[in-house]
Formats: C-alpha cells, structure tokens, sequence
C-alpha cells in the first residue's frame, strides 16, 4: 500500500511541476460560443507543453493546458473533444497550440509567406478562415463559425 501510494504522489506531483523555457506576456482575446474574453494573459511552452493563463482585472480566469491533452477548469479532454466543445468539431486537433505559438494550421495549406511572416486563407464547407501571423500577433478568425482567437505582444 506505501509503494502504491508513493507511486501517486510522484506521478500527480510529476504532472503538476512544469519548467517551460519561454514565458511570455500577450494581450489575449478569445471569442467562441463558449469561451468570450480579451485581457492580459501569459503564454508559457516548452517543447510539446503550453500553459495559456488568462486574466481579468488581476485574477485567474482561467487556465488552459496544452499537451497530449487540453485541461482547462472543468477538466482534462482530449484535443478533438476540446475542439468540439470550445471551437468547432471540424478543427484539426492541433489547432490550437498553433495558433497559440503562431506556427502553421491546416499543414501549411494555402500558405502565403509575407514580409514579417505569413497568411492562410481556407475556405471549405465547414470553415471560412483567416489566419495571419507576424512578429507581433497571431489572429485567426472563421467567419462561417464566429470564432477569433487573437495574441499579441504587450507593447
């Protein structure tokens, strides 16, 4: 029983520690059919692992946790489930750290590289998206679903 319970304290504390190597302070807005906010956040990764704490007025409002799995407040899911509660089902898993880093979606397509970085147009049945990313934001926004996601640098 001892070794049992050794073994979880060193795997929730293991799961609870995180050492990103970049942290970084954004001006952070959301706007989806669950999620509606635009304040203050931080943007923390490393490797494969992002953190996006969001804030209101100096608290916590929330707390989204990118891995092999999103946590947010009410919970752990999986990447697709996420999607399909917050964003939209249509969504390749990985949308979100991608936007959140301002790396490619959709694998590059439609890509066209600018001066300071790139856009992405795609349009098909179930998205009508602009994505633009340069050196001081990344903004996405799918008319057909009513969804922005927005982060820029603090200035």
């Amino acid at each position: 029983m001892k070794y049992l319970l050794l073994c979880l304290i060193i795997f929730f504390s293991a799961c609870s520690i995180k050492n990103y190597e970049h942290s970084d302070t954004k001006i952070v807005t959301i706007k989806s059919p669950k999620i509606k906010f635009s304040d203050i956040g931080y943007v923390r990764h490393s490797g494969d692992a992002i953190e996006l704490e969001l804030f209101i007025a100096g608290h916590v409002f929330q707390k989204i946790h990118i891995n092999r799995m999103i946590c947010v407040k009410e919970g752990c899911m999986s990447k697709h489930s996420f999607n399909s509660q917050y964003l939209n089902a249509s969504y390749p898993d990985d949308i979100l750290q991608n936007i959140i880093l301002g790396d490619l979606i959709y694998d590059g397509k439609n890509r066209v590289k600018t001066s300071d970085g790139f856009t992405q147009l795609i349009h098909n049945k179930d998205v009508d998206i602009k994505y633009r990313v340069n050196s001081k934001e990344s903004f996405f926004k799918d008319r057909k679903n009513h969804i922005i996601i927005k982060i820029k640098d603090v200035q």
